[in-house]
C-alpha cells in the first residue's frame, strides 16, 4: 500500500462515523502484515507534513503493533514481521526520536523498549555503536534518550544478567561525564539543559541501582562525577520561569533534577555508608566514600531542608528523600554528630511542621475528602509524603539516639499542649496540636516500654487526646480517634476510660466529616482486639458493643458505599471474628452488602486498570471478610442456604479468568459453602466444570486449594458425583487427575492433591466405582516409577492402600494383572521399614498416613487363605503389627483390641 492510500486510512480512524471507523481499523488490520508497512507507518509519524492528529493515529497503531508481534510470545510461534522490515524500522526509529514532538515521541519511546528488550544486544549490535557516535555530535538528546531506554533494560537484573552495562557504562560515560561537564557550566542555563542533565542521572541511576559497575570505582572518574552532582544539589534553581502551580511546579525541569541528584546520592549511601556491610573488596572505597562525601552530601541537603524554614519551596518528593537520607545517617556515629549541632533547629522548626496539619491538606480535606482518606491510607503515597518521612526520622531518633532526645522532643510537645490548653479559643494553635497528636501517636510503641512515660500514657490521653474528640475542627476529632486507637491496647486503670474512649469512637463513625468517620472506623478495630486477656474484661468490652452491633454494622454499610478501602473491611472481619455466631442475625445483610461492594471494588479496578489499585485490595478484603462471616456460622447450616444465592454470581464469575486475582479467596467461599451447607445445591454443583476448567487454563498453582471443595463434592454429594451423567463427574475427575499425573513437565510437589482425590474416591465411593480401580491404579503406579519426592511416594502408595481396602481381591488381581504386585510391596515394605540414624520414620509419618496403611495392609490379611503366599503373609503381617504399634504410640490411646484382631487372623492363617 502507498503513503496516500495508508493516510487515508489512518484518517478514516479518526471519523466520527463508527461504520467509517470500524471499516478503517479492518483495512489497517488487513495489510498490518504486508511487506514494509512498519516502515510506511514510521515514514507517516515522523512526517511534519502530515496532519498531528494522523500521525498520533499511526504512532498507537504502531505501538501496539510492536508491542504484540515484534517478538513471538511462545517459543514454537511463527515471526511476525520479516527480517528485512524489523533492520529497516531499526535503522530509522533512531533518527526518529529527535525530531518529535513530545506528544508522538512517548509512543515511539515505547516501540523503542520494546526493542531494545528483545534485540539487543543479539539482533541488534550496533546500538550502542550509533549511541557513543551521536553523544559526540549534535544528536545528544536522541542519543541520551536511547541510551536511558537501554540503561533502563538492565536496572534491575541479577548480577549474571548485568554483563552488557559494563560495556556501556565504559563506551558512553566518559562522553556523558563531558557533556554533563559542558551543561554545568552554562551561565543560565535553559528548560533544555535540564532536560539533558536529567537524562544523564536516570542514565547514571539506572547504571548504579543494583550493582556500582567497576568502572565508577576509579576515584578520578567517581570524584569527577561526584563534583559535578554536588554542584547541581549546591546550585540555587533558578527562580524565573517556575510554574506558580504546585502540582506542575514539582515537574519542572529543574526540580526534576535536584531529585534525581538526590536518588543517585542516597542510593551511593545506602550502598557504602555502612562499613558493616560492605564486601572485602568494596571497603576501602566505601572508606573513601564516607570520608569524602557521606557528609558535604549530608550538609547539602540540609541547606536545602532549610528552604522549608524560611518559607522556600520544595517539591515534597525532594522533602522525603532527603529525610530518608538523615534518617539513614541517625544511627552512624560520624553522621550523627554532623547532625547533632543542627539538630534542635532541624526538629523543631523543619520536622515539626512538617507532621503539621497545613494548607494543603485543608484544602484536600475540604474540596475532595474521599481523596484525603485515600492519600493518609496508601502506602505508594508514603513514599512521596513529607510527613511520613519526618514521622520516620522522629522514629529512628528516639529509637536509636533516645537518650539524648526522647525526653527533649517529648517536653517540647507537652509544651504545645499546654500552650493549647491555656490559650483563648480564638488563639489556639489546631494545626501545633494535631502535628503534636500526631508525634505522640507515631512513638506509641517508643512511650509504651519507657518509664515515666508509659505510667503516664493514661493521663496523657484523658487530658490531651480525648478532648479533641468534640473539637469544633474535624482534622483534630479524627486526629483524636486515630491516637486512641494507638493507645487502644494499654493497660487502663480506669476502665472507665477505655469506655468512653471506646463510645466516642463509636460517635465518630457518625462524624458529618468523612476522614473522621473512616479514621474512627481503624480505631475501632484496635478497640476490639483489644478486649482480650482477662476474662471479665473482655467480657464488659464486648458488651460495650453488643447493644449497638446493628447500628455499627449499618455505618459500616453507609462507609462501604463511600469508599473503597480494605483496611475499613479489616475493620469488619476483626468484629465478626470476635462476636461469631452472635453474628448469625446480620450474616445475609453482611454477605450482601460485602458482595456489593466486592462488585463495585472489581468496576472501579477494571475501569481504571491498575494493578495496584486499591479497589483491587479492597475486593479481595470483601471476600475474606465473607469467608470470616461463613466461619463464624458454620455450626448453621441453614443460614448458608440463605446466603448462597447472594455469593453464587460472584464464585460463577471469579473461578473464570476474569478472577484470577481473587482466586484464592473465592477458593475458600466455595469451600466452605460445599463443606457447611445442609446439602450441596445444582447451583454449587454448577461449579464443578468451571474448577476443572480454571485447572487446564491457569490455576495449576492454586491445584491445593481446588483440593477442598471437590473433597467436598465428593465425600457430601456422593450421591450425585456417582449417578449423574450429564455432566459425568467420574469422566471429568479422571480426564484431569490423569493429565496431571501422566504430564513428565510436572514437578513432584505440584501434583500432590491428584492421588489425594483418588484416595477420596475410593474412601466414600465403596463398591460403586469398580471400573475406575483399574484406570486410576495404572496411572498411580506409572507417576510413582517415576517420582522423587518421598511425600509424593507416599501418597501414591497410599492410593494403593485405599484401593486394597476398597476392595482387596479386586485391587491385588489388578496389580498382578499388570505384572507389578511383586514390586509394589517390596516397595511398601521398604518405605515402612526405612529410618533416619534417630530412629524416626523416613515416609508414613503423619498418623492419617499409618491409619491408610493399616487399612490396606489389614485388607489384605482378611482374604481368603491362598490368595498371598505364606512369605508374603509373614511380611505382611509383620510389617502390620510395627504399623498398627507406631500407631497407637503416635495417637497415644488407641485400644489393643485391633492388635489382638490381627493376632487371631495370623493364628488362623497359619
Amino acid at each position: 500500500m502507498d503513503l496516500p492510500s495508508l493516510v487515508f486510512i489512518l484518517r478514516g480512524a479518526l471519523c466520527p462515523s463508527p461504520d467509517e471507523r470500524k471499516a478503517a481499523e479492518q483495512s489497517l488490520n488487513q495489510f498490518q502484515y504486508a511487506p514494509q508497512h512498519l516502515v510506511r507507518v514510521l515514514q507517516i509519524i515522523v512526517d511534519n507534513n502530515c496532519d498531528i492528529a494522523v500521525r498520533q493515529v499511526a504512532s498507537i497503531h504502531f505501538k501496539n503493533f510492536i508491542a504484540k508481534n515484534w517478538s513471538p510470545h511462545e517459543p514454537d510461534e511463527q515471526q511476525k514481521i520479516s527480517r528485512t522490515d524489523k533492520d529497516m524500522v531499526r535503522d530509522h526509529i533512531l533518527v526518529s526520536v529527535p525530531q518529535l514532538p513530545p506528544l508522538l515521541r512517548v509512543q515511539i519511546g515505547e516501540c523503542l523498549k520494546t526493542i531494545i528488550h528483545a534485540d539487543y544486544p543479539e539482533q541488534w549490535p550496533h546500538l550502542l555503536d550509533w549511541v557513543k557516535h551521536n553523544l559526540q555530535d549534535k544528536q545528544v538528546y536522541g542519543a541520551l534518550y536511547v541510551l536511558r531506554i537501554l540503561a533502563r533494560k538492565y536496572e534491575f537484573k541479577s548480577d549474571e544478567e548485568r554483563t552488557p552495562v559494563y560495556l556501556i557504562v565504559e563506551e558512553t560515560f566518559p562522553h556523558l561525564l563531558n557533556i554533563y561537564n559542558r551543561l554545568a557550566q552554562i551561565d543560565k542555563p535553559s528548560l533544555d539543559v535540564a532536560e539533558l542533565i536529567k537524562f544523564i542521572c536516570k542514565i547514571f541511576w539506572s547504571s548504579i541501582y543494583l550493582e556500582i559497575p567497576k568502572q565508577l570505582f576509579d576515584s578520578n572518574l567517581f570524584n569527577a562525577w561526584m563534583i559535578l552532582f554536588l554542584n547541581v544539589l549546591e546550585r540555587p534553581v533558578p527562580l524565573e520561569g517556575q510554574p506558580a502551580d504546585p502540582e506542575i511546579r514539582k515537574s519542572w525541569g529543574w526540580w526534576k533534577v535536584k531529585k534525581w541528584t538526590i536518588h543517585i546520592l542516597n542510593r551511593l549511601y545506602t550502598r557504602f555508608g555502612d562499613l558493616k556491610l560492605q564486601n572485602p573488596e568494596n571497603k576501602a572505597f566505601a572508606q573513601m566514600f564516607q570520608k569524602n562525601y557521606a557528609g558535604k552530601i549530608l550538609e547539602c541537603h540540609l541547606n536545602l531542608l532549610n528552604a522549608i524554614r524560611v518559607g522556600g519551596y520544595l517539591p515534597d518528593r525532594v522533602i522525603n528523600l532527603i529525610l530518608q537520607y538523615l534518617t539513614n545517617s541517625i544511627s552512624k556515629n560520624t553522621m550523627y554528630n554532623l547532625l547533632q549541632s543542627r539538630l534542635d533547629t532541624l526538629l523543631f522548626e523543619i520536622i515539626f511542621p512538617l507532621m503539621c496539619f497545613n494548607d494543603t491538606d485543608q484544602k484536600l480535606w475540604d474540596e475532595d475528602p474521599h481523596e484525603y482518606v485515600r492519600k493518609g491510607y496508601d502506602i505508594i503515597e508514603d513514599l512521596y509524603s513529607p510527613r511520613t518521612a519526618a514521622m520516620d526520622f522522629v522514629s529512628e531518633l528516639v529509637r536509636k539516639r533516645g537518650k539524648e532526645n526522647l525526653h527533649k522532643f517529648i517536653q517540647f510537645i507537652v509544651g504545645i499542649f499546654k500552650s493549647y490548653d491555656e490559650a483563648p479559643v480564638e488563639y489556639k494553635l489546631y494545626r501545633q496540636k494535631d502535628g503534636a497528636l500526631l508525634a505522640i501517636g507515631a512513638l506509641c510503641d517508643k512511650l509504651k516500654q519507657t518509664e515515666p512515660y508509659r505510667s503516664q500514657l493514661e493521663h496523657m490521653l484523658v487530658q490531651h487526646v480525648f478532648p479533641e474528640f468534640t473539637s469544633p475542627f474535624g482534622h483534630l476529632r479524627a486526629k483524636a480517634a486515630w491516637v486512641a486507637g494507638q493507645y487502644a491496647h494499654i493497660n487502663f486503670s480506669d476502665q472507665n476510660t477505655f469506655r468512653k474512649a471506646l463510645h466516642s469512637v463509636v460517635s465518630g463513625m457518625r462524624d458529618p466529616e468523612l476522614p473522621v468517620r473512616i479514621d474512627s472506623v481503624f480505631a475501632l478495630r484496635s478497640f476490639v482486639e483489644a478486649c482480650r486477656g482477662i476474662y471479665m474484661l473482655h467480657t464488659m468490652y464486648l458488651n460495650e458493643i453488643r447493644p449497638i452491633l446493628p447500628q455499627l454494622l449499618d455505618e459500616f454499610f453507609k462507609l462501604m458505599n463511600e469508599v473503597e478501602n480494605e483496611d475499613l473491611v479489616f475493620t469488619l472481619e476483626t468484629i465478626v471474628d470476635k462476636f461469631g455466631e452472635e453474628m448469625a442475625p446480620y450474616a445475609l445483610g453482611l454477605c450482601k452488602n460485602l458482595a456489593a461492594a466486592f462488585w463495585r471494588c472489581m468496576n472501579t479496578a477494571e475501569a481504571d486498570d491498575e494493578v495496584d489499585d486499591p479497589g483491587a485490595l479492597a475486593a479481595v478484603g470483601c471476600l475474606r471478610a465473607i469467608s470470616t462471616i461463613l466461619e463464624s456460622v458454620s455450626r448453621l447450616p441453614h443460614i448458608f442456604v440463605e446466603i448462597e444465592p447472594t455469593l453464587l454470581p460472584i464464585m460463577r464469575r471469579m473461578l473464570t479468568s476474569d478472577g484470577q486475582e481473587v482466586f484464592e479467596e473465592v477458593l475458600e467461599i466455595v469451600s466452605y459453602i460445599t463443606l457447611f451447607s445442609p446439602t450441596i445445591s445444582l447451583d454449587m454443583w454448577g461449579l464443578w466444570s468451571l474448577m476443572m476448567e480454571a485447572l487446564a487454563d491457569f490455576a495449576i498453582d492454586y491445584f491445593p486449594n481446588i483440593l477442598v471443595p471437590l473433597d467436598n463434592y465428593i465425600s457430601r454429594g456422593t450421591a450425585h458425583f456417582l449417578t449423574c451423567k450429564e455432566p459425568d463427574y467420574q469422566q471429568s475427575l479422571w480426564t484431569m487427575i490423569s493429565s496431571i499425573l501422566l504430564d513428565k513437565n510436572m514437578e513432584d510437589n505440584d501434583i500432590e492433591p491428584a492421588p489425594k482425590l483418588i484416595q477420596v474416591v475410593f474412601q466414600n465411593c465403596k463398591g460403586q466405582v469398580d471400573q475406575w480401580v483399574e484406570p486410576y491404579l495404572r496411572i498411580t503406579v506409572e507417576r510413582l516409577r517415576r517420582a522423587e519426592k518421598s511425600y509424593l511416594k507416599c501418597l501414591l502408595m497410599q492410593v494403593i492402600a485405599d484401593a486394597l481396602f476398597y476392595n482387596s481381591a479386586l485391587t491385588l488381581c489388578i496389580l498382578q494383572k499388570l505384572g507389578v504386585a511383586t514390586e509394589i510391596f517390596n516397595l511398601w515394605f521398604q518405605m515402612l521399614q526405612e529410618v533416619k540414624k534417630s530412629g524416626v520414620r523416613v515416609n508414613f509419618k503423619r498418623e492419617h498416613d499409618k491409619k491408610v496403611c493399616c487399612l490396606g495392609l489389614t485388607s489384605l490379611l482378611a482374604l481368603p487363605a491362598g490368595h498371598l503366599p505364606g512369605e508374603a503373609l509373614g511380611r505382611l503381617f509383620r510389617a502390620t503389627i510395627d504399623l498398627l504399634v507406631a500407631y497407637k504410640d503416635q495417637i497415644a490411646g488407641l485400644s489393643l483390641s485391633l492388635l489382638i484382631d490381627i493376632s487371631v487372623i495370623y493364628i488362623i492363617t497359619f
